[in-house]
Parts: C-alpha cells; sequence; structure tokens
C-alpha cells in the first residue's frame, strides 16, 4: 500500500493550490457582496462565472469523474488530495472545479448508467457547467437512511410514468439553473425483495407537477451558495418511460454506487475544511491577548492545536486507504472503510471546528469568519448519505459475524 502521489497528481495539487490562493479565497468576501445586491438569494454571482472559466482555462476541470472519456480520468486516490484542497472553500471551490454535490453523484449516475440520449440531453450540459442538478431521495414522512422506506410511487402508465410523493432537504433545488432531478421511487411496492422495490427517473424541473415548494435551513443557514435544500412535491408528475435510469427495480443499487465516491469526496472536503479550522486558530492563537499573554502560550489552546493536527493526520491516511481500497478492490472491497470513514470524519471534523468557535469567542458564532457555517456543514454531514448510527450498525454486524 503505497500512498505516494504520482506526477500527475502532484502537479494538479500545486495548480489547484495557486488557483486556490490567486482565485478563490479572494473572491469570497466578493461573492458574498454580489449575492448581497441580486435580485434573488438564489442566483448565482458573476464571480462564480468567472471563476469556472477559469478553472476550465487551467485544466482543473470535472476532476472527480474517473471516466477518462467525460472526467479527468483520476482514480479516487488521485482525486482525493484535489478534493481536501477544495475543501478548504467549500461554498465557492468545488462549483468552481465543477466537482460540486450533488451534481459530481449525478454525473457519475449518467455516465455509468444512462443511456445515449440520457447523456447527450442531460449529462453533457452538467460536464459543461451548463446546468445544475439535483437527487431527491429523502422524505419527511419516512425514515430515508432506510432506502425501502421510501414512499414515492412511480407507477406505470402506458408510455409514460406518474410521479406522486413528497421529497425535501433536496440540495441544489433552489438554484434557477438546476435543471433536472434524479427521483427515487417505488415502481414495485410489492416486490418480495425489499431492495428491488425501488428505481430512479429523471424529472425536469419544469414538468407540470413539480412544485419546489420552500428552501429548507440548516441550523438557521439557507446555504445559498449550494442553490439550497428544498421541499419539492411530485403531484402526478408524468415523465416518459424512456427516463427510466437502468432497469426497473435498479435504484437500490445504483444508489449505492453512487454514495461509495461520494463518501470519499465529501470526507476529503471535510479534511480540508479542518485544516483551514486548524490553520485559523493558529492566526488567533498568535493574534490574540488574554490574562497577560498571547493566547498561544496558554496550555489549553496548545493541546487543542495539537490534538487537531493528530486527529487530521490519522482522518487523511484513514481516507487514503479507503481511496486506495476502492480502486484496487472495488467498494465492496473498502465496505468496511467507506464507513468507517463516514463515522469518523464529520464527527472529528466537527470536533475540531468546535474548538476552533471556541478559540475566536463571539467572532467564532459571528459572520465575520467562516467558522460557525463551516460547523453547520460539517454537523449536517453527520446526517447526509446516512446517519452515523446507520453506518455503526451494519459495520458491527461485519465485525461480530467473523465471530458467530
Amino acid at each position: 500500500m503505497d500512498f505516494a502521489f504520482d506526477a500527475r497528481t502532484e502537479e494538479l495539487r500545486d495548480r489547484l493550490l495557486t488557483f486556490m490562493d490567486e482565485h478563490v479565497y479572494p473572491a469570497e468576501k466578493t461573492a458574498e457582496e454580489q449575492r448581497a445586491q441580486l435580485a434573488s438569494p438564489w442566483d448565482t454571482p458573476a464571480i462564480v462565472g468567472e471563476l469556472k472559466a477559469e478553472a476550465r482555462k487551467q485544466g482543473l476541470w470535472n476532476l472527480f469523474l474517473p471516466d477518462a472519456e467525460h472526467g479527468a480520468g483520476l482514480t479516487n486516490l488521485q482525486y482525493a488530495p484535489l478534493a481536501e484542497i477544495t475543501g478548504r472553500s467549500p461554498h465557492l471551490a468545488p462549483t468552481a472545479l465543477n466537482c460540486a454535490a450533488p451534481d459530481t453523484g449525478n454525473m457519475e449516475v449518467l455516465a455509468q448508467f444512462g443511456n445515449d440520449e440520457q447523456k447527450k440531453q442531460w449529462l453533457e450540459p452538467l460536464l459543461a457547467g451548463e446546468i445544475r442538478s439535483a437527487f431527491a431521495m429523502t422524505e419527511p414522512e419516512v425514515a430515508s437512511s432506510d432506502a425501502t422506506n421510501i414512499t414515492t410511487l412511480i407507477e406505470r402508465d402506458g408510455d409514460d410514468y406518474v410521479i406522486t410523493g413528497r421529497k425535501w432537504y433536496i440540495s441544489g433545488a433552489m438554484n434557477p439553473d438546476c435543471r433536472i432531478f434524479i427521483l427515487m421511487g417505488k415502481t414495485d411496492p410489492e416486490n418480495s425483495d425489499p431492495r428491488r422495490q425501488q428505481s430512479m427517473v429523471l424529472v425536469p424541473r419544469d414538468t407540470p407537477g413539480v412544485e419546489v415548494r420552500r428552501a429548507m435551513q440548516v441550523y438557521g443557514y439557507e446555504d445559498h451558495s449550494h442553490g439550497g435544500h428544498a421541499e419539492v412535491v411530485f403531484d402526478h408528475a408524468r415523465v416518459p418511460v424512456s427516463n427510466l435510469i437502468g432497469e426497473e427495480g435498479g435504484g437500490f443499487a445504483i444508489a449505492q454506487a453512487r454514495l461509495g465516491p461520494g463518501r470519499i469526496h465529501h470526507c476529503m472536503r471535510l479534511i480540508g475544511m479542518a485544516e483551514r479550522a486548524i490553520e485559523l486558530m493558529c492566526q488567533r492563537a498568535v493574534a490574540r491577548t488574554a490574562f497577560g499573554k498571547p493566547l498561544a502560550q496558554q496550555g489549553v489552546v496548545q493541546e487543542w492545536i495539537a490534538d487537531a493536527r493528530v486527529a487530521v493526520e490519522q482522518l487523511r491516511l484513514l481516507v487514503l486507504k479507503t481511496a486506495w481500497l476502492m480502486d484496487t478492490v472495488g467498494n465492496k472491497g473498502a465496505h468496511t472503510e467507506i464507513q468507517s470513514i463516514k463515522i469518523a470524519t464529520p464527527r472529528t471534523v466537527v470536533d475540531i471546528l468546535d474548538q476552533a468557535v471556541q478559540l475566536h469567542g463571539a467572532g467564532g458564532v459571528s459572520q465575520d469568519f467562516p467558522l460557525a457555517e463551516l460547523w453547520a456543514a460539517a454537523r449536517t454531514l453527520r446526517l447526509a448519505d446516512g446517519p452515523d448510527e446507520v453506518h455503526q450498525r451494519s459495520l458491527a454486524r461485519r465485525e461480530l459475524k467473523k465471530y458467530l
């Protein structure tokens, strides 16, 4: 097992670090100022388009896709350190590189399971950054961490599917550039195999019967830069049967394929968020004085910074090991590690961010520093892609099975 990065990855890392310093970090304040002047907070600030154009010009585009036909052709292990760098500015950098969720997962689904017509109509404009998308799975009435609970119906009516159901926390759906939903629902609710009841279909946003009802808040944030998290009602929305992705009953398997790489992306971006938190902690510690000496000389502050550094290095190695296993033995072979990073990374990063907030005092919970919003994003990821407890349950069962 060798985590030494090849020459191409190192070259991309150097270019991306320069791009962050020269373009992304200076644009953070500009993006906030421009958003405040927009007619709608869901519109995209002009600076984002400029960043995307520059990233594409520099070849820092669609880095997440291992498919060389559509993306950069990087392995999970090669992309992981790049995702970490973008996590240092999670509201701008992933979008600038066309590497932002939920578009990344949706593009992976279309690239892997979509037919030629679906790729031409939806994948190509997504790859070009011309439109955005959303993934409609979570529902308010059921525990959606168990996909077999999904109640949205996808009923066959001649050459159409009729979709009825209510979804919420559908990330990206408030963005006016969101043109397509990948929706998970049940085509065969009576199937004896609960994992063959679900299917995925493409639902254009402008389909009659589709209502983007409201934006859902996350710890009081609306996440405008991510396109929000919407409640969406599908009231007998009708789409052609040709909008089915893959086969009927294949939705559960597609969802699992989508989640594996996505967790690598999330966890590496979280590590980038933790790195920025450590940087801000150190800057604050040397600049502020309390009780007659700099905070940097306070023992508890030194402990926080030291523990944060150790934790980040441990997490990074675990995530890189997981990426390496996914590349070498596949998602199933990396199942234990995928669940491990999903449990450990957001939990640890939340703790680091919490200490960074504490070190900044009132400033830590204010809009003058990114820490509060980063904390909310990291804490939310303890629920996204399945709550910690679901992964702990599955991981424990795999460990116990060795002794039964």
